[in-house]
């Protein structure tokens, strides 16, 4: 109890908006592992993030929401202890592991004091290394997915997503959830969760970042630690999605007040030079908050909504340009249409020299407080390596920004803008607006 006391008193300290220079280090392992780091010796206690490229898209042909499990049991057991040991250990050190899965990624977060890292690494390494899969902590676990499953079908915003999924990406493995369906997740074996684990932790999809107090040499040796033993390779991830956007509203019927809509056409590749400028272009159209046009003709103007938004995907097989809006099943047509006519009119006379500046003012001034922690900076970091930029991007980053032009905006938007391809899911029971 006082370790965990002493861990959180810690971690709320760790605060950092002087790092206005984030110092990153390449570091390699006599292994062949590769992390970047920033030592800050101020505060005995490091970040540790891992990325593995793949997720759930390397689910088995039959076995969807297989990674999604095994990712949700690695810190239930393993090694010589149980669920119940494995908790009370991590605990006793004082430390905190977390575990997530997504389409294209496993992530494990660690943190931990340095009076106990060793401990903590060794901990850490048996729950990647050696999960147990015990029946009953799979059979718990699997019951807590099939009640989230169950409850998704009640939710209008999920409902969306997984029609949205459906419509877009066809046989590629993003058209269905991560987490399975009722029927694949009740059949899954305890050899799918280990086939799964073999597929998703290896070597060579490895990305690594630490935060703290930590040094290269502690770094090389924990990585060796921590990762020797995995597989060093697995199966091919999939290809590009073949995309379909029939544009129109898709309406799929529930009984629900107020309709819920996601919306989406195709978007941009990251490392695509006019990323900045089309970044920009969103922040303008959705992604901008109050200060939006979306927000600003669909809520403010008009009263349809209490939020309205746009943000781009880059996901490793598809790229799209979404939004989310909801409002009352009469007035849901015509925030469609509002939306519909936002998409035209920009992409027809494009933004304003204000517009251009005030997105960019807020851009530059707000991500440098995106540096508050040694875990936030962890996670930019590995997120940095998995976007394939280079290690001084952070430095340079607000002159990227400042760098675009109105030319470039305007642009991209004639280019990307596609109000013709742009389609809508809608959920609810919208007036009308035919389902299909």
């Amino acid at each position: 109890m006082i370790l965990r006391t002493v861990f959180a008193l810690v971690v709320s300290v760790i605060a950092l908006p002087a790092w206005a220079e984030v110092n990153i280090q390449e570091v390699r392992s006599d292994g062949g592992f590769t992390a970047w780091l920033v030592e800050d010796h101020s505060i005995p206690f490091t970040a540790l993030e891992l990325r593995f490229r793949g997720g759930a898209v390397l689910d088995e042909p039959g076995k969807k929401g297989a990674t999604n499990l095994m990712v949700g049991l690695l810190e239930e057991g393993a090694g010589d202890l149980d669920a119940r040991g494995f908790a009370t250990a991590t605990e006793s050190l004082a430390a905190r592991f977390s575990y997530s899965v997504s389409d294209d990624f496993v992530s494990i977060s660690a943190e931990f004091l340095t009076e106990n890292a060793d401990q903590a690494v060794a901990l850490l390494r048996d729950s990647l290394v050696a999960p147990r899969f015990d029946e009953e902590a799979v059979e718990r676990v699997r019951q807590q997915v099939i009640s989230g499953i169950t409850s998704d079908q009640k939710s209008p915003r999920d409902l969306a997503s997984q029609a949205l999924r459906r419509l877009i990406y066809g046989d590629h493995p993003y058209a269905q959830s991560k987490d399975g369906t009722l029927e694949s997740v009740s059949a899954l074996t305890r050899a799918d969760l280990v086939t799964a684990h073999q597929n998703a932790l290896v070597q060579d999809r490895l990305y690594i970042a630490a935060v703290g107090d930590i040094t290269p040499d502690q770094l090389s040796a924990l990585m060796d630690k921590l990762f020797i033993g995995l597989p060093k390779s697995g199966p091919a991830l999939p290809g590009p999605a073949q995309l379909n956007f029939p544009g129109g509203a898709h309406v799929e019927n529930f009984e629900t007040p107020q309709s819920v809509v996601l919306f989406a056409q195709p978007g941009m590749d990251r490392e695509d030079p006019d990323f900045f400028a089309a970044y920009i272009l969103d922040l303008i159209l959705g992604g901008g908050g109050f200060e939006s046009r979306l927000m600003t003709e669909v809520r403010e103007k008009r009263g349809l909504t209490y939020g309205v938004y746009s943000y781009l995907v880059d996901k490793a097989s598809a790229q799209l340009w979404m939004g989310s809006v909801a409002s009352g099943n009469d007035r849901v047509g015509q925030a469609i249409e509002v939306i519909r006519e936002e998409w035209q009119k920009l992409a027809e006379l494009g933004v304003s020299e204000t517009e251009l500046a005030n997105a960019k003012t807020y851009l530059t001034g707000a991500y440098p407080l995106r540096f508050d922690g040694n875990s936030t900076i962890a996670n930019i970091m590995v997120s940095m390596q998995t976007d394939n930029m280079p290690i001084d991007y952070i430095a340079t980053r607000n002159d990227k920004v400042n760098a675009v032009t109105l030319e470039d905006v305007n642009r991209v938007a004639k280019r990307l803008l596609d109000p013709q391809a742009l389609t809508f899911v809608v959920v609810g029971q919208p007036k009308g607006l035919m389902a299909n």
